[in-house]
């Protein structure tokens, strides 16, 4: 999209984020609470039980937040040559000149059906209309939908000032395009399918996942067998602090969320071609940090006490 902007219509941002802030939260505490009873409990079902708390819970957590990411970065722009809807990676740009209409929702005859999944901030996702085919929705509530209609599909999007960007679509209609747009259509997994045609990438991927799996398969296999671990020493580099087996389950814990976080990072500079070894580092930092977990497993594991 040029530089030519002539007005950009962000979304409804506050009660989203809140939602979702509340929902990552509450979710962070239950899944800290049942880690931290796990490094408590002893090997048997208990163990096993908050293990699965903890894991269940954290799971959703990357979801959740790159939603709140998402509507954070929201926003809608028109300038003389295309309408453009931004919603965290995914990217569309239409030229105006494919564009047939822009209505509200309101005026359809056959009422809107909506995402079966949704929140505040997060109306996202495809439907089928039967007048108009299908509607894909880059929205953050269902109040005021304007509707764009392409040649290929229908767009349902969520201006705070939907009466605005009416107006000012067709005064940019009216000015005319000062040069031939091309369409832009850029989802996050097509940034995902795009990396991973890298060899490096996939070799990195592939060896950070082997890693993490082979050292939380590792520290199931020891708890059981030891009976306290060292996790403390003194000046002299001696045991000093006795915890326990049960508390070595942290380090593949810490090292999974390292790969987490480091793999949606790492596809957040891979967008960019300036910005994309970043990405490769982060990625390599993955695999890195993962081999220091299995030495210091070893240790811990092999320190007499």
């Amino acid at each position: 999209m040029n530089n030519l902007k002539i007005g950009h219509f962000p979304p409804s941002k506050r009660l989203g984020l809140i939602v979702h802030a509340l929902i990552v939260l509450a979710l962070a505490g239950a899944s800290a609470w049942g880690f931290w009873n796990l490094t408590r409990a002893s090997v048997g079902p208990t163990f096993v039980n908050f293990l699965l708390v903890g894991l269940i819970t954290f799971a959703p957590i990357p979801f959740f937040g790159y939603r709140a990411y998402s509507l954070y970065k929201a926003d809608y722009y028109i300038d003389r040559d295309s309408l453009a809807m931004l919603w965290g990676l995914r990217v569309e740009d239409v030229p105006l000149t494919d564009i047939e209409w822009v209505r509200p929702a309101t005026d359809l005859t056959h009422p809107l059906s909506l995402p079966r999944f949704r929140l505040p901030g997060a109306v996202l996702g495809t439907r089928r209309h039967p007048d108009l085919g299908l509607v894909e929705f880059i929205a953050s509530n269902t109040r005021d939908i304007i509707l764009i209609a392409t040649s290929k599909r229908v767009f349902a999007i969520s201006p705070n000032d939907a009466a605005s960007l009416v107006r000012t679509f067709a005064r940019a209609t009216e000015m005319g395009s000062l040069s031939p747009a091309e369409p832009l259509s850029i989802y996050p997994s097509f940034i995902m399918t795009q990396a991973w045609q890298a060899p490096i990438v996939r070799f990195l991927w592939v060896s950070g996942f082997i890693l993490n799996v082979g050292l939380i398969v590792w520290v199931g296999v020891l708890i059981p067998s030891l009976g306290q671990i060292p996790f403390g020493y003194d000046a002299l580099g001696a045991p000093d602090d006795l915890a326990a087996s049960s508390r070595l389950i942290l380090l593949p814990l810490l090292s999974i969320l390292l790969f987490i976080g480091g793999l949606i990072a790492g596809l957040y500079y891979y967008r960019w071609e300036g910005t994309r070894p970043l990405a490769v580092i982060l990625w390599i930092s993955n695999s890195v940090s993962a081999l220091l977990f299995l030495a210091a497993v070893f240790f811990l594991a092999t320190t007499p006490i």
